[in-house]
Formats: C-alpha cells, structure tokens, sequence
C-alpha cells in the first residue's frame, strides 16, 4: 500500500428473481413471454447499477419459490429484488425473503406509463398488474416479521431507477458495515466523554469487528520504514499537497514515515477504517507518533480508509459511510458561528479527506497542536462549494445508533489559516437556531461533512440498519 490510489471494495451483490402466478400461463398464451422479455430488461438495467446480479430466472409457484430461495440463500447477496411482473401470491416470495438473510425490495414495473385501455385484453392488462400482489407481499412480510419495501414505476422510468439505486448503495453500505474492520488505536481523549464507545455496540447495530491497537503496533512499522520509503512519501505528500512555507523538513521527513508504517499497519490487520489517540509525554515516541499521524491518516481517508482522530470511533464510521456513498466524508466538528452572514463555520485540525477539497490542499507546519501534545505538519483546506450534508452517529442510552443528518450548501466567506480543514455552511436558517437544533439531537461534537445532499440515500441506509433517522431541519 505505497501509493495514493482508492481502494477498490467489493461490488454489491444484488440477488434478482422475477414471478408471476403460473395458472395465468395455459390461459394467455402470450403473456409469460411479455414478463420475461420485463425480466431480462430489469436484469440488464440492475447491472449497469455497478453490482453483481446473481438472476435466478423467473418462478411461476410456491415450490420454484422455495428452489429460488435457497440458490439466493447460498449466493450469499446483500440485497434480494424481487420483481412483480404480474400477480403472484405471497407463498412464492416469503420464502425468498425468511431464508436469505439479506434485505428484500420489491420493484413493480409495468412494461409503459400507461395502458392502452381502447385495445388491451385480459393478457395484455394482466402485463401491467404487478401492482395487485404489492399489498399482499407487505401484509405477508410484516406477519412474518421481515421488513418491507418497494419501488413502483414502469420500466424505462428514471425516477423508479433512481430510487432502485439508492437502496443498491445503501446495501452497499450496510455490507461493508457487517465484513468491514474497524482500528482502534491508543486510548481515550480523556474526558471525552461523549465519544467514548462500547465496542460490542458497533457490532450489535451494524455487525463488523473492531481491531484493538496499540500504538506500539505502529511503532514497530515505523521504525522498518526504508529512508527510500520515505523519500517516496515525501514526493508523493509534494504531488497531493501545496506546501506552505511553515513546513519544517524534518517534520515532513517524520511525517512521511508514519505514513508508509501507517499504510502497513492497515494493510496487515486488513483495516477499512481507523481511529487513534494518544496523549504521550515530553517529546517522546508515542508522542512523536501521534503528532505525525495527519499526513498518513488524511492520505488514507482519502484513499477511502477513513482516519479519524481523538478516539473517534463513532464519526470513523460516519467517515466510511459518506466516503462508500460517494459523499467524501471529512472529519469536523463547530468551530464558530457567524451572524453577521447567517453560517455555521466547521470543520478540524487533524485528518481530511482530501478528494472533497476546494482546492490543491496545503500542508501547514505548526509549532503546536492545539489542545493536543506534539507538532508537525497539518492538513488545511475547505470544502468543494455546494450541496454538503453533515452526518453523525448518535448513540441512543439504550445502546441503539442512530442517524444525525442536515443538509446545507457550502458559501464563500473568510476562513481561518491555522492548518484546519474550515468551511462555511449555510443551512437556511439562523446558525444559532441551527446549532441549538443540531446540538439536541443527541450528536457527539464530530461528525462527517460530505458533498451532495445525502439524506434519502442515509434514510434508506437507516431502513436497512434499523436505525433511526434524526432531520435536523430548523
């Protein structure tokens, strides 16, 4: 892991079974034809969704059913589609959806927007009934205690598609959450009280494991890291970062050294995400290790391995989630209120994500890191202008997470030059109110700022998660 190239994580696998109820078959000829020419376009159209479709073909009964649900049941998917071409009844499908263990949606795509109602027979209209069974199915999965969801539509409908993809993303999400491997290096911020995580909780709500580190276990990588090894890094930090004239040579000599043994410290424990802190003493080495650490952890962020400082567990998290999305996801908490032009001013010293810059980020050399021991070099940059969403986890006292979302637009405005990430959000409304609101949601003080506006693929997230949606919106 040498170089500054995104990860690739496994694509979606999205399971696809298409139904109709086979006594209308003897009866019209020509229907089952029309719904598996439906069927192979919705297969076409749920690949090009960048995930791999595992079809099993089209069932016409209960028994097909059940064959269908234990092929899904075996391939493993992250989410099943089941497709309603026509009317079916719910003993086809509940199988499908008891046995496979992944998330169900439902899509009912007539073949056009509208009928041709002067020439249409009984078999052409039943062509267009896939949503007669709909009702069926969530009466049926809410019995049998699976969740229920669905996309209506027909099938060159963009809207419909849309909304398709947002629950293929947010399966996504969710599996990297239950196979992905959380770092969590060194201890405490002490007296953090707000961040401090029960590690078996990220487990009980999104499944996954959490890697106890020390920061010993960078210490040793450290110091194996090759003067050529360096040299690279030192070049690599001089192609991404622009570098003001603050930055002591020595420091991003050390700097980059922490990158590299950073780099293997992921690569051997296998990490999608990370969260550090250590205090240290008087300039020594674990000192020295935590104070080097923002070049490293912004290039992994970057990189789509989210780094995130002072034991940040919960917003490392935050952080993988908008960067899965497509969102970026920096690490940020308040830094001051504006009134006189109505923004809220967040962001952090420490870790970034540097693909959501507005500009060629800078590398700032400070003598001191406020509130933390230790000097170096540190990352400083705003967001991209535009649509932005903050996301946080909120943790509920009955151990449940939850999501904290608000939608804003990055604005031009003076920001401050002391090596922190910094950006103005305008949230269309007065930035007290907005904090006050945002603030009583439950949100720890860090939270991940992304690009775009997120909220209804984080709401189809939640669905899948269980969790509960907060909109701060005041």
């Amino acid at each position: 892991m040498n170089t500054f190239t995104r990860i690739t994580p496994p694509r979606t696998k999205v399971g696809l079974v298409a139904g109709g109820l086979g006594a209308y078959w003897p009866q019209f000829p020509d229907l089952l034809p029309q719904l598996q020419h439906s069927a192979a376009r919705v297969s076409e159209r749920m690949k090009a969704l960048d995930c791999e479709v595992v079809d099993v073909g089209f069932i016409s009964d209960a028994q097909e059913g059940a064959a269908a649900a234990e092929k899904l049941r075996a391939a493993g998917c992250d989410l099943i589609v089941g497709f309603l071409t026509t009317y079916m009844t719910a003993t086809m499908l509940v199988p499908i959806a008891q046995r496979s263990g992944a998330p169900v949606l439902l899509i009912n795509l007539q073949p056009t927007e509208s009928m041709d109602h002067a020439t249409f027979d009984t078999g052409q209209w039943l062509a267009y009934c896939g949503a007669c069974p709909l009702p069926e199915m969530a009466n049926a999965f809410t019995r049998v205690g699976v969740p229920f969801r669905s996309v209506s539509g027909y099938l060159e409908d963009e809207r419909a598609w849309e909304r398709i993809g947002r629950w293929v993303r947010a399966a996504h999400v969710r599996a990297t959450l239950r196979h992905g491997r959380h770092g969590l290096m060194g201890h405490l911020y002490p007296g953090m009280l707000d961040v401090a995580t029960d590690l078996t909780l990220v487990s009980a709500n999104f499944g996954g494991h959490v890697e106890v580190l020390e920061f010993d276990d960078l210490r040793v990588r450290v110091e194996k890291v090759t003067d050529e090894e360096a040299a690279e890094r030192i070049a690599l930090a001089r192609d991404v970062f622009e570098l003001a004239d603050s930055v002591n040579e020595e420091d991003l000599g050390w700097a980059a050294r922490v990158s590299v043994g950073l780099d293997r410290l992921v690569e051997d424990f296998g990490l999608d995400s990370l969260a550090y802190y250590h205090r240290g003493l008087d300039g020594e080495i674990h000192e020295r290790l935590g104070a080097g650490m923002i070049l490293g952890a912004s290039l992994l962020t970057a990189r789509g391995i989210p780094a995130a400082g002072e034991y940040e567990l919960r917003t490392s998290l935050a952080m993988l989630i908008m960067d899965r999305l497509g969102a970026g996801g920096s690490f940020t908490e308040l830094q001051a209120l504006d009134f006189a032009r109505g923004h809220v001013e967040m962001g952090h010293d420490g870790p970034a994500h540097l693909a959501i810059s507005s500009r060629k980020p800078l590398l700032r050399g400070l003598g001191v890191y406020h509130g933390k021991r230790g000097w170096g070099v540190s990352v400083e940059f705003d967001v991209t202008r535009g649509p932005v969403t903050a996301f946080g986890l909120r943790q509920d006292r009955d151990g449940r997470y939850g999501f904290v979302v608000s939608e804003g637009q990055v604005v031009e405005g003076p920001l401050l030059q002391i090596g922190n990430t910094t950006s103005r959000v305008d949230f269309g409304c007065d930035p007290g109110e907005w904090t006050d609101a945002w603030s009583a949601s439950g949100i720890s003080h860090h939270w991940a700022l992304g690009t775009g506006h997120r909220l209804a693929d984080l709401r189809a997230l939640a669905d899948l998660l269980e969790a509960e949606v907060t909109h701060v919106q005041p």
